[in-house]
């Protein structure tokens, strides 16, 4: 079960640049938490046409000094062009119960801008802080703030997210919304309770509560694989389906995919001598790639709205939806048709049944002539993969009939890390030897992205800066590692002059770096009561390692077969004289994207005996 990929703890709404508020923390210990919310409340007041006024209004208790640090201030951000803030109170509660409020002339702003009359490239966020007086230990900090959404993000259209942790105290906790019946807002809650549901004035209002004041900290190590249930949270939508998000998503992306005359002349030039249609698309996807780095949009409706082509050609940066759609124009211009594609680059793997803007956080592309996704955000994913991220999940297709399809899962049989390394050691521990290793899938995109900007000079260094604390020279190479390929390579020598000790013992793994040893591998600790995000791969290792004259073996790892679902491990050592060689290939059989809690459980079984067969020690010493 290979982790190709950074775990990310809570699905994020990373579509939307929204107002968040600093304050909210991280979930701690009952016992050891340095502050806990007594009271948050939320309240959205939604509009036909998709603007709202949001309101909250949180107190927090100050339990312990880093608490009060973290308290001091606390920012509120938002878009300057389609939203306004309002602090209506903020104050602390002495724990005499008198009432402090903070001084107007303790507000700071700073406003995020373009030089002069310009307009900003990146973002136009303001950001609100509120620099309370005077704090201590057994204090309250009370904060109420208002944010008036005067743009909605979709117009007409309304949908939010509201997730809490079952770690974290939590007082009071209220959530109200309400907005036009003829909407027709559709929600579902997990673990939250449903205590008002009323229809006034043509206006649906729901109401939930809850409480969480003895905090339970999750066992769970893995949250690679997020369904909503799995903590108290809350979807609420007037989307009627997912379509109805890929339409709204469309109506401001797809003209901007529409090439004009300098689109057309780079999809000439990129390629130029370029026959058919998969070598077409294939060229034009690496130059994207390569060429437009990724930079986030947070101005106004950037979030949802991509930037125009000749912006992101001219500052040769862009996010995924312009990503997206500068690709979908370069292909269009070449006659290849394509599609944008909505997907959670998250930790969900599924569309749950409210349609919610939000768990759709990332855009991609599909080629339906070649029945091909691609993500060009990402410069190291050759084309015709994915990263592991947006393998196996559902897509939302932007054009034509909107259907909800599904990328593929990550071929898991390209995934090989080979290695080979040759040893001859001294009678004084001094070490000649050579290593060459094979990279194929996700190894050799990882490789060839920490090599891509190595320069010569420090390439010359390596050697010695891997063997740092020893005298040591050698020499490290490795092919072009810029283009965006699946497979990779590299070859070193290496000479250390006294690098294990005589006698001594030493557990036998690759002596330079690479992606993912089988020792590291087997280090990894599995959540075996929770799926998880997964990859299956190859691991091949051969030693062999020479022992001068004067020098014997001792011991050496033991032989071991293991054959089960999750996994084959066979490692063999053999000894002519004294030259020792070792062999270990692990088959990780995950089969991507989720791997169950059962699979886990043998995974971590298996990995277990793995582990002590990869610390087993070789010893040896001098002949006597």
């Amino acid at each position: 079960m290979t982790q190709g990929w950074k775990r990310w703890p809570v699905v994020l709404a990373m579509f939307a640049c929204a107002a968040t508020m600093a304050a909210d923390g991280k979930a701690q210990k009952a016992d050891t938490a340095p502050m806990r919310r007594e009271t948050f409340a939320l309240d959205y007041v939604v509009q036909a046409d998709g603007t709202y006024v949001e309101t909250r209004e949180s107190t927090i208790k100050l339990l312990k000094e880093p608490g009060v640090d973290y308290m001091r201030q606390v920012t509120v951000g938002y878009s300057t062009s389609t939203e306004a803030v309002e602090v209506l109170e903020a104050y602390t509660r002495k724990a005499d119960g008198r009432r402090v409020d903070v001084p107007k002339d303790n507000y700071q702003k700073s406003v995020e801008g373009g030089e002069g009359d310009g307009n900003p490239a990146f973002s136009d966020r303001t950001t609100l802080t509120v620099v309370y007086p005077d704090l201590e230990v057994g204090d309250t900090v009370g904060l109420k703030y208002r944010t008036t959404v005067k743009t909605p993000i979709f117009d007409d259209r309304f949908s939010t997210v509201e997730a809490f942790d079952e770690a974290r105290y939590e007082g009071d906790v209220r959530v109200r919304i309400d907005a036009p019946e003829s909407m027709q807002p559709r929600w579902k809650a997990w673990g939250l309770k449903e205590s008002r549901n009323a229809l006034q004035d043509d206006r649906r209002v729901v109401e939930w509560t809850w409480q969480n004041r003895a905090p339970v900290e999750s066992e769970r190590k893995d949250w690679s694989v997020y369904s909503f249930g799995d903590s108290p949270s809350l979807l609420y939508s007037t989307f009627q389906d997912n379509a109805q998000i890929a339409q709204a998503y469309g109506v401001r992306a797809l003209p901007k995919a529409v090439p004009d005359d300098r689109i057309r002349k780079l999809a000439d030039e990129i390629a130029k001598g370029k026959q058919g249609e998969r070598d077409v698309a294939h060229a034009l996807y690496d130059w994207v790639a390569t060429n437009i780095r990724y930079a986030g949009n947070c101005i106004g409706l950037g979030a949802v709205v991509p930037r125009d082509t000749t912006f992101v050609l001219d500052n040769r940066m862009g996010d995924c939806k312009d990503h997206a759609t500068l690709l979908q124009a370069l292909l269009t211009a070449k006659g290849i048709e394509s599609r944008q594609a909505l997907v959670n680059a998250s930790s969900s793997y599924t569309l749950p049944e409210v349609p919610v803007v939000s768990m759709v956080n990332h855009v991609i592309n599909y080629l339906p002539g070649l029945d091909l996704y691609v993500d060009s955000t990402s410069d190291s994913t050759p084309f015709g993969s994915l990263p592991p991220n947006v393998a196996g999940k559902p897509v939302l297709l932007v054009g034509g009939p909107v259907a909800v399809s599904k990328t593929p899962a990550h071929a898991d049989e390209r995934n090989v890390h080979k290695v080979d390394v040759t040893m001859k050691i001294a009678a004084d521990g001094s070490v000649d030897g050579t290593m060459s290793a094979q990279f194929g899938g996700m190894f050799a995109e990882m490789t060839r992205a920490s090599l891509r900007n190595i320069d010569e000079e420090t390439r010359k260094d390596l050697v010695s800066k891997m063997f740092q604390g020893h005298t040591a020279k050698g020499n490290i190479a490795w092919p072009d590692a810029k283009p965006l390929l699946d497979t990779h390579s590299l070859t070193a020598d290496f000479q250390v002059e006294q690098l294990l000790p005589v006698p001594g013992a030493f557990p036998v793994r690759p002596p330079m770096y690479v992606p993912r040893p089988i020792e590291s591998l087997a280090a990894q600790e599995s959540d075996t009561a929770h799926p998880s995000a997964c990859v299956g791969a190859t691991f091949e290792e051969t030693y062999r390692l020479e022992f001068a004259e004067g020098m014997q073996v001792i011991a050496v790892p033991p032989a071991v077969t293991l054959d089960g679902p999750a996994l084959r491990y066979v490692a063999t050592t053999t000894r002519a004289g004294n030259v020792v060689t070792i062999h270990r290939l692990l088959e990780d059989r995950a089969k991507g994207p989720i791997c169950s809690a059962a699979f886990n459980a043998d995974y971590a079984a298996q990995l277990k005996k793995v582990r002590a067969n990869v610390q087993a020690q070789l010893v040896y010493a001098t002949k006597e």
